[in-house]
């Protein structure tokens, strides 16, 4: 079976530091309001009265979020100029000399994905750092995390250490794409099939 480089996160360990996305930022030398990772905050619950006492059921985690190279990239499907290709190995890459910038790929990408970028007029997006893949090197947000709630390697590999658990709020129904991502939930997660969740940091995330 060919593998396939996916992220791991552990939500349980994420401190919501942002270390991770600001060494993305770093690397890449993205303008503000671009983001190929994202770190979301999500928050939800209230106080309850049980017996005479009030008991706490809030809850906070966070979930940190880049491109996940889907199996079945509905990117690469909708670009009409074809210029995301998915690589032997898996990763997906937007060519820049043949994106015109329409920004069909984010509207489609249930994960926000790709971002545009006003300076070249074109659509980028997290590509797994495979100029560091390709020198032995780990993806730069793995490495900078203080907390090693990152982490990378072939997707089964990630599922059989892990667990097969691939969706928490806010994220999508992964049948949809197939994305080639594996996380370990807050141990608060089942918490919002009681109480509403919300992202309460959405202006932050969202592409400027």
């Amino acid at each position: 079976m060919k593998k396939q480089p996916a992220f791991y996160f552990d939500a349980n360990a994420c401190s919501g530091c942002k270390t991770c996305q600001v060494a993305c930022k770093d690397k890449h030398d993205l303008d503000a309001g671009v983001h190929w990772r994202r770190v979301y905050e999500i928050t939800g619950g209230e106080w309850e009265k049980q017996d005479g006492l009030w008991v706490s059921g809030i809850y906070a985690y966070n979930l940190s979020m880049s491109c996940n190279h889907c199996e079945e990239p509905i990117c690469m499907f909708v670009c009409p100029t074809r210029a995301i290709v998915k690589r032997d190995d898996g990763i997906v890459l937007i060519d820049q000399n043949k994106c015109m910038g329409c920004h069909l790929c984010a509207w489609a990408c249930p994960y926000d994905a790709p971002q545009f970028d006003s300076n070249s007029g074109r659509m980028n997006k997290c590509h797994f750092c495979y100029d560091y893949l390709d020198r032995g090197k780990r993806p730069v947000c793995v490495d900078s995390c203080p907390m090693r709630a990152l982490d990378f390697g072939d997707y089964q590999e990630l599922k059989d250490r892990y667990g097969d658990q691939g969706s928490i709020f806010p994220l999508p129904d992964p049948g949809i794409t197939r994305p080639k991502f594996v996380i370990n939930p807050h141990h608060q997660h089942e918490m919002t099939g009681r109480y509403d969740p919300e992202v309460t940091n959405m202006e932050e995330v969202k592409n400027g």
